[in-house]
């Protein structure tokens, strides 16, 4: 599931993913249209802009990880902060990558990920 506002990024991520091999069975434009989403669809993998309109921007990530305490969340956004990437990390995100996003980056946090769970 990619959840991003920008239409824009929703495309570039998508083709990422999918020129990975990877299926995207559902986007999102908010976070709670996300949590939503997820309940739907249980994807294996959420790609989470933090910075969506409504839900505060981290409550999104503790929600899904409260539904599933094994989804795997990627976080990304522009703010790059040290205390913004802790923040994510604490509220349950397993990775975090910054925009503008990389083909190479989201293919190691992807790989990584499933390496962690065999």
């Amino acid at each position: 599931m990619i959840v991003d506002d920008t239409a824009f990024t929703r495309l570039m991520l998508r083709g990422i993913l999918e020129s990975l091999g990877l299926e995207v069975v559902v986007e999102a434009e908010s976070g709670e249209e996300a949590v939503k989403q997820f309940m739907l669809y249980r994807p294996d993998l959420v790609t989470l802009d933090i910075s969506t309109p409504g839900m505060d921007e981290l409550a999104a990530v503790k929600e899904i990880r409260e539904i599933d305490g094994k989804a795997k969340i990627i976080v990304c956004s522009a703010v790059v902060q040290r205390d913004a990437i802790m923040r994510a990390i604490a509220a349950g995100a397993s990775d975090f990558l910054a925009k503008p996003l990389q083909k190479d980056r989201v293919e190691w946090s992807i790989q990584h990920l499933r390496a962690e769970n065999g």
